[in-house]
Order: C-alpha cells, then sequence, then structure tokens
C-alpha cells in the first residue's frame, strides 16, 4: 500500500512471474529510461496502480473546459488569453482564500491594528504574498500530477512517517476548526444580543456539514457561488466598517510602504505572519484544482491550466488581503495608543466598536457580526471539505464521503461543545484558549511545507512541471522563515506558559521529537537544506 519509492518507479506489471534479479534488473531499467519519459510513463503507472483508490472528485464531477486546444494537430503555439475560460477555472481559489479570513485570522488583524496602529500593514501585505507562493505550489502539484497532496505523502513516506503526517494534519484541522467554531457562535451570539449562549452558536455552526452535503449534492459550481456570496458579504460588511470608521489614507498608504517594526509590536508581527498559512489548506488547494477536467499527460492543457488558476489565485488573495487591510485600519483608527488596546478581543471586539462608533442607521456591531458570520461560516465548510481529502488521502478507507464528512465533522465538534462550556466563564479564558491553538497550528506548519516542497521538487514526480532550482529556494526561503517566526512564537508561549519540572520535562521531551521528525522529513527531500544538515550531522559526529 506505502512505499518510499515514487509510484511512477514501480515496474510494469507482468501476468508471469519473474526471478527476484530479473525483477530487479526490470526496476533498475525503469528507473534508468524513467527521467527521459517522466511525465507520461508515471502518470500512466499511476493510472495502473491507482484505479481502486477514491479520487478528489469523480469523472461527472469534473468541470469540463471548453477549447482546451493546446496539443490538438490544428493548434501550435499557445492560445489566447480567453476571459471566458479564466470564469471556467474561477472558483478553487477563492475556496482556498477563505482561510486567510477565518475568525483567527480576523483576530490577528483586530490585535494588530488596535496596538500596532497602521505599522505592521506592510507585513500584512509580504506575508499574503508569501502565503500566494506556497498555495501556488499546492495547486502546481495536484494539476501536474492529477492527485493531491495528502494521496501524495501516502506513496512517498513509509507507514509510520504517514501515520504521523495523517495525526497532525488532523489535529491541525481540529485545531483551525475550533476557532472557526467559536469564531461563528460569538457571531451569532451578537447577532442575537447576547440571547444565545456560546454552545448554542456552536450546535448551530455544526449544521454546516449537513448544508455543505447538500451542496455537493448539486454540483461544484453551485458550491463555489455559495462562496462566492459568503465573501462577498464580508467584503461588503467590512468595507462598510472602513467608510465608517474613516481611517487615515496617508498613515495608511505609509503603513503599506514603509516597513516598520519595535519591539512593543514583535507578537502581533509574528500573529500576522503566523496566520497566513494554514496546513489544512495547503492540503485542500491541491485537491480543488482537481474539480476541472485536465489532462495530466498533455503538457499544454496542464500548463494553460496552471496561467489560469494563478491568475485567479492572485485574485483571489487580494481579495482577501483588501478585507484583512479594512479590518486592521479600523482598529488602528478606532483603538491604537488606548487603554482598551491590550484587552481586545474577538469576543469583545464588537462591545468596543459599538462604544467607539456608537449606533447609526445600522450599528457597527451587527455589521461586525454580520461579516464575523460569513468568515466563520465558509471557514468550517472548507474545513469539512479538507477533512474529507486528508483522511482520504493519507488512510484510503473505502468510505463514502458523506460518512467521511460526518467523521471529520464530529471530530471538530465534541470538543468544540466542551470548550466551549469550559471556556465560557470570561472573555480572558477564551483569548488564553486562542493563544494555545495558534500554537496548536504553528506546531503543526512544517508537516504541510516540507513534504509540499519536497514533492513538487521531484522530476520523476512532476516531469516538466518540477519547480525551477531559483524558485525552489525562494519557496524553501520562504518556509523557513514562517517556520522561524513560529519557532519564535512557540518559545514565547512556553517560557511564559510552562511551569513546573515535570512539565518542563515533557515539553522539552516532545520538543526533542518534533525537531527529529522535522530533521528527517527535511533529509527525507533530498534538497540543498538537506544535503547541508547531513554535512552538519556527519561533521558532528565525526
Amino acid at each position: 500500500m506505502n512505499s518510499t519509492t515514487s509510484p511512477g518507479n514501480h515496474a510494469p506489471p507482468n501476468p508471469r512471474p519473474q526471478a527476484p534479479q530479473q525483477l530487479q534488473s526490470n526496476e533498475d531499467e525503469s528507473r534508468r529510461l524513467l527521467p527521459q519519459q517522466a511525465k507520461s510513463d508515471a502518470v500512466l503507472v499511476q493510472s495502473d496502480d491507482f484505479d481502486d483508490e477514491e479520487a478528489a472528485y469523480e469523472a461527472q464531477q469534473k468541470i469540463l473546459i471548453a477549447d482546451f486546444e493546446l496539443d490538438s494537430p490544428n493548434h501550435s503555439g499557445p492560445p489566447p488569453f480567453s476571459w471566458k475560460k479564466l470564469w471556467m477555472f474561477t472558483g478553487p481559489g477563492f475556496l482556498m482564500s477563505i482561510a486567510f479570513l477565518d475568525p483567527g485570522n480576523l483576530e490577528g488583524d483586530l490585535q494588530a491594528g488596535a496596538i500596532a496602529g497602521y505599522s505592521l500593514l506592510w507585513l500584512l501585505m509580504w506575508a499574503t504574498a508569501m502565503g500566494l507562493l506556497i498555495q501556488l505550489l499546492s495547486a502546481r502539484l495536484g494539476v501536474a500530477t492529477g492527485r493531491h497532496l495528502a494521496e501524495l505523502c501516502r506513496d512517498e513516506y513509509p507507514d509510520w512517517a504517514r501515520i504521523v503526517l495523517w495525526f497532525m494534519a488532523e489535529v491541525a484541522l481540529i485545531g483551525a476548526d475550533i476557532q472557526e467554531v467559536i469564531g461563528s457562535a460569538i457571531a451569532i451570539q451578537i447577532l442575537s444580543r447576547g440571547f444565545l449562549p456560546l454552545w448554542t452558536g456552536v450546535l448551530i455552526t455544526a449544521a454546516d456539514c449537513f448544508i455543505f452535503l447538500l451542496l455537493e449534492n448539486y454540483g461544484v459550481r453551485k458550491l463555489e457561488a455559495v462562496f462566492a456570496v459568503l465573501i462577498t458579504t464580508m467584503g461588503l460588511s467590512f468595507a462598510w466598517m472602513f467608510a465608517d470608521a474613516k481611517p487615515s489614507r496617508k498613515e495608511l498608504i505609509v503603513g503599506l510602504l514603509v516597513p516598520r517594526l519595535s519591539s512593543r509590536t514583535i507578537r502581533q508581527a509574528v500573529g500576522v505572519v503566523g496566520c497566513v498559512i494554514m496546513p489544512h489548506n495547503v492540503f485542500l488547494h491541491s485537491a480543488l484544482v482537481q474539480s476541472r477536467k485536465i489532462d495530466p499527460n498533455r503538457k499544454g492543457q496542464v500548463q494553460e491550466a496552471l496561467t489560469y488558476y494563478s491568475i485567479e489565485s492572485s485574485a483571489a488573495l487580494f481579495v482577501s488581503f483588501l478585507i484583512n487591510l479594512c479590518v486592521t485600519t479600523v482598529f488602528a483608527k478606532g483603538f491604537s495608543g488606548s487603554k482598551q488596546a491590550e484587552y481586545i478581543g474577538l469576543v469583545n471586539a464588537g462591545k468596543y466598536l459599538e462604544e467607539k462608533y456608537g449606533g447609526g442607521l445600522f450599528p457597527i456591531l451587527y455589521i461586525w457580526g454580520i461579516g464575523l458570520l460569513a468568515a466563520g461560516t465558509s471557514s468550517t465548510i472548507t474545513g469539512t471539505y479538507a477533512g474529507q481529502f486528508i483522511m482520504g488521502g493519507f488512510l484510503n478507507l473505502p468510505l463514502k464521503k458523506s460518512l467521511r464528512a460526518l467523521i471529520t465533522r464530529s471530530c471538530a465538534i465534541v470538543p468544540t461543545i466542551i470548550v466551549a462550556l469550559v471556556f465560557n466563564k470570561s472573555e480572558s479564558s477564551l483569548d488564553i484558549l486562542n493563544e494555545w491553538l495558534n500554537v496548536l497550528q504553528s506546531i503543526q506548519i512544517p508537516f504541510a511545507l516540507i513534504p509540499l516542497l519536497t514533492l513538487v521538487s521531484k522530476e520523476q514526480l512532476m516531469g516538466a512541471f518540477k519547480i525551477s532550482p531559483l524558485l525552489g529556494r525562494a519557496a524553501w526561503t520562504v518556509a523557513g522563515l514562517v517556520m522561524v517566526i513560529n519557532g519564535y512564537l512557540l518559545l514565547h508561549f512556553f517560557l511564559s506558559e510552562v511551569n513546573g519540572l515535570f512539565i518542563g520535562f515533557l515539553v522539552s521531551a516532545g520538543t526533542a521529537a518534533y525537531v527529529a521528525f522535522v530533521v528527517y522529513l527535511i533529509s527525507h527531500s533530498n534538497c540543498e537544506l538537506s544535503n547541508w544538515l547531513s554535512r552538519l550531522i556527519t561533521n558532528t559526529s565525526a
């Protein structure tokens, strides 16, 4: 079921038994010839070996792209740009962008604005650009191979590493889901003027799983249309708040163009960068791009699909950046330098907004609640979607998608209800919970990024679409930067929160195991960083 060798390296099936020496000879010959015909042969062998595994999308679910002319006998050269074709490819990038707008990100935005003012807007912009690079690599992997990241990890790593990666991905997903569900529950509490308690909002939000299952039966485009409505709702809500608050345009432009960072705002800066890459979102995007009918064997189709997906993903993240910008600047204008700045969180943000900006024709409290509800609802549905791909890809369980979605949703809702009941005692307790969940997300980031960068760099898997050495260095630099920044967050958190000899011992042992597994993943990648680590370990041993 699993092998450390790429699926493209398997010898062709032979109905007659062969001697071990002959089998070995065939495998060696296959490896020798594979680089010359990497793309076509690898995909053909994959199709033979993996006919029995469940695909991200069934053939009848995929959207047929009209006028796919590349690679046809009557067409030469790249086709002209088509707005119609771009519209057909539009959808996966906007579903992916939801992770940049979930309640956890909105809380990071409002805290950055309240404490750091406009000074971190440049970092928000560049962090979004880094997130775009990672997501484009995820899309590239899915389009070029016809399989998503979780499926490829199942074949790339030995069983023990695959199980660890699956467990980490599920933990990351549950942590993100708790934040998203509680964010939706807070929005419901705001819109009901406190009539509905937090745990009731959690149960209402849990129904999104059934909404998702219902929408999926109507087709991919219907589901994408619902997300378009939710993103539009967020955009209009936070744009209304922006117009109502009237932030300083001059300070906004300076904040975007002039990098500024101080010791007082370092924690908020770490939060801005740390929220950009969500582990489950890296897995999700590589599966979403397979909702269009693209033949991985036809180089022209893959290249054209990557072009349109790149445009669509860039547009989607630009929209998400504008929404995050609106939230940050509204709180920068209203609370930067105030006494409330240190105490603002997702729970009490609506109350502070109402005190600062008042009621009016349509109170800003309700505008905030509507935007937060749209963010929470959309992100919990995409979480359910991601959970299906993660579980199906890593474990290849023969379960119906509906049953898998229910299992995924239950894994998140049960702990969320417990959390809602335990931490609903005060605003500060929910803030502490959010800090722990951010730490949980930060821990998981290497287990999505390192496998992604390992796979997109493999010529045997990607063929002509293997990333260039220059792009590979840039991607590893971004990944390293994100991991170092999140490492700083983890160190700061544990130094302030971990007390006692026994707890300290457990944290130290867990850290050692964590670092060892990260080193293993890097060494498995055969990249320049892997070679450097090998030399370092050899010299240290010597």
